[in-house]
C-alpha cells in the first residue's frame, strides 16, 4: 500500500475526479468486452479483456493495431499456459506478452486462455514476445475491474474516436487517488443482532464507484481508542455462512465485542476475495478444490496474493474523527497499513475463532504464508 508523499504537489479535486472517472469508465469498457486506447506520452495500445471481448471487439482491435495483437498474462498464468517456468528479466517483470497463432485470436480460446478453470484446446502453442509499453498499466487496469488480468493488446499508432482513451499514469495512481477522495455520503442508524446501538456510514469516492460502510457502535469518535477491525467483504461468508472461511465468525465477533465495550468501530471494505472479487474467489475456490491452497490459487488466476488497499480504511477513520484505535485483527498487514496513513494503533486484540473442519487448512495457510498471528 503506498500513500501520496506530504511533500508531492496534489492535484485538484475535480482533477483528481476526472481522472478517476477516465479510469472507472474504461474498466465499464472492458468488462462489456470493448477495446480501450491507453495511452502514455510516445506510447498508445491498444487493449480489451481476453475473457469478455468478442468477435467484434476483436476486429475493431486488430483493425486499429500496427502489428499482430499479444496476449499479456500474469507470471504464473503465462508459466501455465506455456508448460514452462517463464525467467524474468526485463523492468516490466510483472507481465508477459505471448504470440497468438491465428487460430488463437478467436474470443473462446481467449477466454479459456485466460482462466485456470478452463481447459484450453490450443491449436498452436504460443511463444514468448517482447513485452509492449504499458503492459503493467493495461493488467492493472483489469484487476481493477475484478477481470482475470489477460488482455489482448497491440500498439496503436493510428486512432478511433469510438473508443475511450485513458492514461497510464492515472490508472496506476487510481487505487490511492480513489481511496484519498472518499466522503460520507450517508448515515443511518441501524440496530443489529449483536450490536443494538450501531449507525452505518457510507463513503463513495469521486469516481462515483462502489460505496464502503463504517458500522459505529456507540460513539467510537468519542473514545480515546476504541475497538476497530478492517473487515473485508465476504459474500459467501458474512452473508451466507460458508464453512470456507472465517469471515462471518469474525464479523459477528467484532461486533458483540465493540457492543460489550461500549463502542468500536468495523470498516467494511468492498474487497471482496482479497481484493479479487467475487466471480474470482469463486474461481479460486475451484483451484483450491483441485489442491491449491489460498496464496498460490490467486497467483495461478494472476493475481497478487492480496491486492487490498488499507488505504482505504485509514481515510474512513480521519474521515469518522478516529485518529487512535486498539485493532481486532491477526493479520501484521494490517496494523502496518494503518500507520502508515498516520492512525495510531494503541494496540492489538486478539480476533481468532477455531477451525471448524472445513476450513483448517485455509487457516493454516493465513499462519504459515500470510503471517497472520492465529
Amino acid at each position: 500500500m503506498s500513500i501520496t508523499p506530504t511533500s508531492t504537489p496534489r492535484p485538484s479535486l475535480a482533477a483528481e475526479a476526472l481522472a478517476l472517472r477516465a479510469v472507472h469508465r474504461a474498466v465499464s469498457e472492458l468488462r462489456r468486452g470493448t477495446p480501450v486506447l491507453l495511452e502514455a506520452p510516445g506510447a498508445r495500445l491498444v487493449i480489451a479483456a481476453a475473457e469478455t471481448v468478442g468477435a467484434s471487439g476483436l476486429a475493431q482491435l486488430s483493425a486499429l493495431a500496427a502489428m499482430p495483437p499479444v496476449l499479456l498474462l500474469a507470471p504464473a498464468r503465462a508459466a501455465a499456459v506455456l508448460s514452462r517456468p517463464v525467467p524474468l528479466s526485463a523492468p516490466e517483470e510483472g507481465v508477459v506478452a505471448l504470440r497468438l497463432p491465428p487460430g488463437l485470436l478467436d474470443p473462446v480460446r481467449l477466454a479459456a486462455l485466460a482462466d485456470p478453470t478452463a481447459e484450453a484446446l490450443l491449436p498452436a502453442l504460443p511463444e514468448r514476445q517482447p513485452t509492449p509499453a504499458l503492459g503493467a498499466a493495461a493488467l492493472a487496469l483489469a484487476k481493477l475491474g475484478r477481470l482475470l488480468p489477460a488482455l489482448v493488446a497491440a500498439p496503436a499508432p493510428g486512432d478511433d474516436p469510438t473508443l475511450l482513451r485513458v492514461t497510464a499514469d492515472d490508472i496506476l495512481a487510481y487505487p490511492e487517488t480513489s481511496a484519498t477522495t472518499l466522503r460520507r455520503v450517508a448515515e443511518a442508524r441501524v440496530p443489529l443482532e449483536d450490536a443494538p446501538d450501531t449507525r452505518i456510514v457510507a463513503f463513495r469516492a469521486a469516481d462515483g464507484g462502489i460505496e464502503h460502510l463504517a458500522m459505529l457502535v456507540g460513539r467510537p469518535e468519542d473514545a480515546e481508542a476504541p475497538l476497530a477491525r478492517i473487515h473485508s467483504e465476504c459474500f459467501t461468508g458474512d452473508l451466507l455462512g460458508s464453512l470456507r472461511c472465517d469471515c462471518g465468525p469474525q464479523l459477528k465477533g467484532a461486533l458483540r465485542r465493540m457492543a460489550e465495550a461500549g463502542a468500536g468501530v468495523l470498516l467494511y471494505l468492498a474487497q471482496e476475495g482479497r481484493g479479487i472479487g467475487l466471480v474470482n474467489k469463486l474461481r479460486a475456490y475451484t483451484l483450491q478444490d483441485a489442491g491449491l491452497d489460498t496464496l498460490d490459487a490467486n497467483r495461478a488466476l494472476g493475481y497478487g496474493a492480496d491486492e487490498r488497499n488499507f488505504l482505504l480504511a485509514g481515510v474512513m477513520l480521519r474521515e469518522l474523527g478516529i485518529g487512535r484505535v486498539r485493532l481486532l485483527t491477526n493479520n501484521p498487514d494490517k496494523m502496518a497499513g494503518l500507520a502508515a496513513c498516520g492512525i495510531e494503533v494503541a494496540g492489538r486484540e486478539k480476533h481468532a475463532f477455531a477451525g471448524n473442519g472445513v476450513n483448517d487448512r485455509y487457516l493454516a495457510t493465513k499462519a504459515e504464508r500470510f503471517g497472520h498471528m492465529l
